[in-house]
């Protein structure tokens, strides 16, 4: 669980599908992270074989979110259960992410820093879908980023939107095309650079905050990832080492582990795939009151959410 002051935490993910948010098969984006030793991780395995009786080699969370094996999964969310104060998990809503993302293209590495502009942000949530031509400006800006569209494509789009209640941010908005340009050239020069829209980040950054809050170091140990590659996890270090962030994020290291091999990260996937299903059907109206109120008790109250019905029944 660490060496002398550290903590070393397993984290894993559910629902990530790069920087694709527009058109995403998942609405939701789960990080997980359990502080578990290697044998206490692997008696919740051993526990949930008992329970589950699936001859599967690996089990993962579709199998605890299967009506027959309920019973499993409030064993293992529940009070009295094995991970009951020691893990977290970071929700993210796709689509108030990518509103965040353009509500600060003032200051590209914001979200990540956890220092999104959370009033702008909602501003553009509540109001946006109102506008004509809304669902085309994020699926443009989605583009852009992923170079699949020009720059001007997006502020043209930009320019035509018209509302009393955003007037004035609209209006700073369109002067930020040389920020937005400048992320896009960092981006194709430099292989370091963080995916401007995909989750994992951000998740990570807040991860390390959440954990460090007793003032201790965090030392990771994380799910294999395409997008943690060795130069983005320098990169990462180096966002931390932020002046903003560096007095309450201490990361001591990241590693990378495969979760058939290590049973912290098995358990880590367990929680972030049963978070994202229960936390996506509480966002759609179709939330299970039980588990629901189960699962709040391990939301980070920092995750990214705009809907406040939801938000209400999964917020700690």
């Amino acid at each position: 669980m660490g060496t002398g002051r550290d903590l070393e935490i397993a984290c894993d993910e559910s629902g990530s599908e790069g920087e694709n948010l527009t058109t995403p098969v998942t609405d939701v984006f789960a990080h997980a992270g359990v502080l578990l030793g290697a044998e206490a991780a692997q008696a919740v395995i051993v526990e949930l074989r008992e329970r589950i009786r699936s001859p599967a080699t690996e089990y993962k969370a579709n199998h605890l979110l299967r009506g027959k094996h309920r019973s499993a999964l409030v064993w293992l969310l529940g009070p009295s259960g094995p991970i009951h104060g020691l893990a977290r998990v970071y929700l993210l809503d796709k689509h108030f992410f990518l509103v965040s993302r353009i509500a600060d293209l003032v200051d590209p590495y914001g979200p990540s820093l956890g220092l999104y502009r959370r009033e702008d942000t909602e501003a553009l949530y509540r109001w946006g879908p109102r506008l004509d031509g809304w669902p085309y400006l994020l699926e443009t800006f989605n583009d852009v980023i992923r170079g699949r569209a020009e720059t001007a494509a997006f502020y043209a789009q930009l320019s035509a939107l018209h509302s009393s209640e955003l007037r004035e941010l609209l209006d700073h908005l369109a002067a930020t095309r040389p920020n937005l340009e400048a992320v896009l050239a960092r981006r194709a020069g430099d292989p370091r650079a963080i995916p401007v829209l995909d989750p994992l980040i951000p998740a990570i950054v807040q991860g390390v905050l959440a954990w460090s809050s007793g003032g201790r170091s965090v030392s990771i140990v994380h799910d294999q990832q395409t997008t943690l590659s060795e130069e983005r996890i320098v990169e990462l270090k180096e966002i931390l080492g932020d002046p903003r962030l560096a007095a309450r994020a201490r990361l001591a290291g990241l590693t990378l582990a495969d979760s058939f091999v290590d049973a912290r990260v098995q358990v880590a996937d367990f929680l972030a795939g049963v978070a994202r299903k229960i936390a996506s059907e509480e966002l759609n109206g179709r939330g299970d009151a039980e588990l629901t109120e189960l699962l709040r008790h391990y939301v980070d109250p920092a995750s990214l959410w705009g809907h406040a019905p939801s938000w209400s029944r999964l917020r700690p």
